[in-house]
């Protein structure tokens, strides 16, 4: 394997300095509660401050991409984490609300050029959600959070390089 005579680049787990919006749907908020602890455990942990994270509540995971433009209008925020749950039932609404709703994060997040992190659950099952909002499977708010971090210092240093 032969050795890069280049730079590496890679974002730091420090959240020290950063700003955050955090948007959670309130469907599911029973899963999407817990999620949001996560998230905010997440930025605590890596440094962060709680009193520069914002809370965005949404009726549910639809409502993302319209709420993600605006708040990318703002300029306020170094990324972004999205907090939902989509639990699959018996009609095909699960496919359109979470297919959309997951195709239109990633296209904000790529028109902004804004890390927005994706810690939207879409499970078969109530007890999947529970198991990876806090459960045997982790927290994904958690896990979405410390993208998001990752991704925010990425971008500054990518940004810091280009201007040197």
């Amino acid at each position: 394997m032969s050795e890069s005579k280049g730079k590496t680049f890679e974002g730091g787990l420090s959240a020290q300095g950063l700003r955050f919006a955090l948007v959670v749907a309130r469907f599911n908020s029973f899963v999407t509660d817990r999620l949001l602890a996560g998230a905010q455990d997440a930025i605590a942990r890596s440094g962060g401050d709680l009193a520069q994270v914002d809370v965005v509540r949404i009726p549910g995971a639809w409502e993302f991409p319209v709420t993600l433009r605006a708040l990318a209008k703002t300029c306020r925020y170094d990324a972004i984490v999205c907090l939902g749950a989509v639990i699959r039932g018996d009609t095909p609404h699960f496919d359109y609300v979470a297919g959309n709703a997951a195709s239109g994060i990633a296209a904000v997040g790529n028109e902004t050029g804004l890390p927005i992190a994706f810690g939207v659950l879409t499970t078969n099952t109530f007890e999947q959600a529970i198991d990876r909002a806090g459960g045997k499977a982790g927290n994904k708010g958690f896990d979405a959070a410390m993208t998001a971090i990752e991704m925010a210092n990425l971008l500054r240093q990518l940004a810091t390089e280009v201007r040197s």
